[in-house]
């Protein structure tokens, strides 16, 4: 018969004489490994030495399914969570621009903006004209409400930019009246002395009803 050491793959003819009827255990000449043969050439050793490799195997493929599983697991999870949050960021985007103003930008920048204030402006004019000796630039016009409930009336703020788009004056005005039913309009009248001389344009926006003290502390 023909014998293979399972270690090195090293062959070898035995007679089967020499092996015997019960087998016996024999030794590679090139490595040293020993391993028994049986009467049929068997491998025994080999074949317990293959079962117990598969059985190895067979563990550490099922840890790495289990492994896979759940790491799938936690990034679907962590997907899931992350789109929970992102609609809710753009539903209710109303109220966290509400509770966190800042985001605002960042709405807008994308290409959402938000009223946080739930008001429009409508026709507004300006006019230039003199208080006795002082120069004065007024600017009129109203605002509606959108949000469909009663709100509470912001500030007006008004911003002079020169002819390159750099802020040069700024005034705030109150809403009147204070609380604006739903669908409502309201009234301002923003009242600027001595308007920088480079005033080019104005914009107009609206900011809560406490900024100027805010900024006086």
């Amino acid at each position: 018969m023909i014998l293979t050491c399972p270690e090195c793959e090293t062959q070898y003819f035995a007679d089967d004489a020499t092996i015997g009827e019960s087998g016996r255990t024999v030794k590679c000449a090139t490595c040293g490994h020993s391993w028994f043969v049986g009467p049929e050439g068997s491998n025994d050793g080999a074949n317990a030495l293959g079962a117990h490799e598969a059985y190895r195997l067979k563990v550490r493929e099922r840890r790495r399914r289990k492994s896979r599983a759940a790491a799938m697991s936690a990034w679907t999870a962590t997907a899931a969570a992350f789109v929970v949050i992102l609609t809710g960021l753009v539903l209710f985007r109303g109220e966290v621009v509400k509770r966190w103003p800042e985001s605002a930008t960042t709405y807008a920048a994308i290409g959402m903006p938000v009223n946080r204030f739930g008001l429009e402006f409508l026709d507004t004019e300006a006019e230039r004209f003199f208080d006795g000796t002082t120069p004065i630039l007024e600017i009129r016009g109203a605002v509606q409400n959108t949000s469909g409930r009663t709100v509470s009336a912001p500030l007006v703020r008004v911003i002079l930019l020169d002819d390159q788009g750099t802020r040069v004056a700024e005034a705030y005005a109150p809403i009147s009246p204070s609380s604006i039913p739903a669908d409502a309009q309201a009234i301002f009248a923003a009242r600027v002395e001595n308007p920088p001389f480079e005033s080019f344009e104005l914009e107009l926006d609206l900011v809560p009803a406490d900024t100027t003290l805010a900024e006086n502390r």
